[in-house]
């Protein structure tokens, strides 16, 4: 080997040079094969972000730093492929054209959703309408029948399909926190200057408001105390840890998950790609334009509405059962019957109205901020007139508790307790599913309403970690107080009737009549935000996805949900409760199929999105900089071998030689 033929520095900074051109062009997006020989002036950088898959792996076969080694910088390069170092080189050159484009404003978002002129989509409407007024007829004409057919339905969604809500709700809770901690999570739901519309205590208070507030004030002291006094399965009664580890499994990260992947998914579709604010149009990665703007589209959108009303509605009877045990429990009113719990319902309907027709920004927003500080109220009524050491000792209890029990609860399944946990799950575990996707498409969708701006990782663990956190300490404080009085024989539990208990349970505290007042306009207000929530997104839905919905449209769906809830009151005939899950759990059946695909759908989106391809880009050309650098360090540790070499040669070939010379 000859010293030409070892790497020299100088020639590499000559290499960088020839490059440039060459650099310039593969960064384009160009074929540099198609450019081989063409003189190109290496000034010219206007280096696009999107460089072609071809150019990538063309660039990622070069085993060395390439170039014309002619020492000439400006002679453009004649090699296939340029190197990531001569294109770096070449950038660096055209630096200041290359800020230029980068500081240019990013193009604004057209919205399809923002179209004031929006009409009704009457192949979306009329069919989810005569759906549900088709419910409420036979509900209301045949109600034996009716009642029949819920039971029955819900015995096959159980016994065949139960295992499919088990397992597909930890799958959603599992996409959802790779997504946030994968390079997705530093996505915007939005262009990437844009700011979150809410202030975080706002957005916080909204979304827990609207997602499951009512909830948590019926089932707060009664599922813990159930749990604790019947035991779950495979456990006997009367053990603290799998009472409260079970709720938690109910209320926390499970639920969370589902309306996150729903939120996710409009909010990307609609603000980061400016499709409309539809279910469907989330759909677009995977049965395209067409599909999702066509009868597929409008399928997705019909179910959709369906399954916001039924669980809507729901919600609406637990709230109505629940107000109506507060004033007797209050002596305000006497023994009410079902045309009291009627009148409630229609006090609610007027209230949620008129919130919806005042807006997002208006009502929902003040109403929220309200429910937050009113149940911060009653819950630190509770703590400090309570137990209150047995509730800090519980917090950290019920958490190691649900973690050291999570993988066996969420492996319950009908055959778990040697086949008889199939009864259990059906009024509990699977309802629970089943209650949290029909209330997703409505949940999901406000979520997205009120989360542009965020990151898709602050979306996901503000969605899932902070309700969660706030449940937790919601149940040890209600259900640990429960739990304590029923260990002090002073039992709370009466017949079991759970509207009644979290009452019993504020009676028991000095002060009690008092907030138990406050828990009565608690509960009316939190099923205010969230009917007041479905209403608006109902609207939204049959409007093509306006993004603000005609508020008499909005209306008229919310008339809609107080008419299917008043049906599912009165053919609940003695188990009111019952009926309300039953019908619920059939109607959100279809939806598991819709979010196991819109997983699919959310990635397929994602992948293409222009930060993620950054980030691969990043990725790609700095392991060709560093396999290039590597390179250069072994061709420049053999030259500097075969220097010293050829330097101890000449040393010992210097005494022969001056002795030859001089004899």
């Amino acid at each position: 080997m000859t010293d030409s033929e070892h790497f020299d520095p100088k020639d590499s900074a000559a290499d960088l040079g020839s490059a440039q051109g060459s650099a310039s062009i593969l960064a384009q997006g160009t074929d540099p094969e198609e450019t081989s020989g063409a003189s190109v002036d290496p000034s010219d950088s206007s280096i696009t972000a999107d460089s072609s898959d071809k150019n990538h792996n063309a660039a990622d076969s070069t085993t060395e730093i390439v170039g014309s080694g002619n020492g000439k910088e400006n002679a453009p390069s004649s090699v296939g492929a340029t190197s990531a170092t001569a294109q770096l080189a070449a950038m660096i050159s055209g630096e200041d054209k290359i800020r230029a484009v980068s500081n240019l404003p990013e193009e604004k978002i057209t919205f399809e959703g923002e179209d004031s002129e929006a009409r009704i989509d009457w192949k979306v409407t009329i069919p989810a309408f005569v759906g549900v007024l088709a419910v409420v007829l036979w509900g209301i004409f045949g109600t034996s029948s009716f009642s029949t057919f819920a039971s029955d339905a819900l015995s096959f969604v159980v016994s065949d399909f139960g295992w499919a809500f088990i397992f597909f709700t930890t799958v959603f809770l599992v996409f959802a926190i790779v997504i946030a901690v994968s390079n997705f999570g530093t996505i915007k739901l939005g262009r990437n200057d844009e700011a979150p519309e809410f202030s975080t205590v706002s957005w916080i208070a909204m979304m827990f408001a609207a997602g499951m507030g009512i909830g948590l004030m019926f089932y707060g002291a009664s599922e813990p105390l159930g749990n604790y006094l019947n035991g779950v399965p495979n456990h006997e009664p009367r053990h603290v840890g799998h009472a409260m580890s079970t709720t938690l499994l109910h209320w926390t990260l499970h639920p969370w998950a589902i309306y996150g992947i729903f939120g996710l998914a409009i909010a990307y579709s609609t603000f980061r790609l400016g499709r409309r604010q539809l279910l469907s149009s989330a759909f677009t990665p995977l049965i395209g334009e067409k599909g999702a703007k066509g009868w597929v589209g409008r399928i997705v959108d019909i179910l959709a509405i369906i399954a916001t009303i039924f669980g809507t509605a729901c919600s609406l009877g637990i709230g109505a059962t629940q107000i109506s045990a507060g004033l007797d429990a209050a002596g305000i009113i006497t023994n009410p019957g079902m045309s009291t719990i009627i009148a409630i319902v229609s006090v609610l309907t007027l209230a949620y109205l008129l919130s919806a027709m005042s807006g997002v920004g208006k009502g929902i927003q003040y109403i929220s901020n309200a429910n937050m500080v009113l149940a911060a109220l009653v819950a630190l009524f509770v703590f400090v007139l309570g137990p209150t050491v047995t509730i800090l000792n519980l917090i950290p209890g019920s958490i190691g508790a649900y973690l050291s029990n999570f993988f066996e609860m969420i492996g319950r399944t009908a055959e778990s307790a040697d086949g008889t946990a199939g009864e259990w799950l059906g009024s509990w575990t699977i309802f629970y599913w089943s209650w949290w996707i029909s209330w997703s498409p409505f949940v999901g969708m406000f979520l997205a309403r009120i989360s542009r701006g965020r990151t898709i990782r602050e979306f996901i663990f503000g969605v899932t970690l902070i309700p969660s956190a706030v449940s937790i300490v919601w149940f040890a404080i209600f259900g640990g107080t429960a739990i304590h009085l029923e260990q002090q024989g002073k039992s709370i539990y009466g017949d079991g009737s759970a509207e009644y208990q979290l009452f019993d349970l504020l009676h028991s505290l000095p002060g009690g009549q008092i907030a138990g007042i406050i828990a009565v306009v608690l509960l009316a207000t939190f099923f205010i935000t969230s009917a007041d929530s479905a209403s608006t997104v109902m609207g939204s839905m049959s409007q093509s996805g306006q993004t603000d919905a005609n508020k008499y449209v909005s209306a008229c769906w919310g008339i809609l949900v107080a008419l299917i809830g008043m049906t599912m009151l009165v053919t609940g005939g003695d188990d009111v409760l019952r009926n309300l899950q039953n019908i619920t759990i059939i109607a959100a059946s279809p939806f598991l199929i819709v979010i196991v695909l819109l997983m699919f759908a959310i990635l397929k989106d994602l992948r293409n999105d222009e930060i993620y391809l950054d980030y691969r880009e990043q990725q790609r050309f700095a392991s060709r900089l560093a396999r290039e650098r590597r390179i250069h360090l072994e061709h420049e540790k053999k030259r500097r071998a075969q220097v010293k070499r050829k330097v101890r040669h000449d040393k010992k070939r210097a005494p022969a030689a001056k002795a030859t010379k001089t004899s």
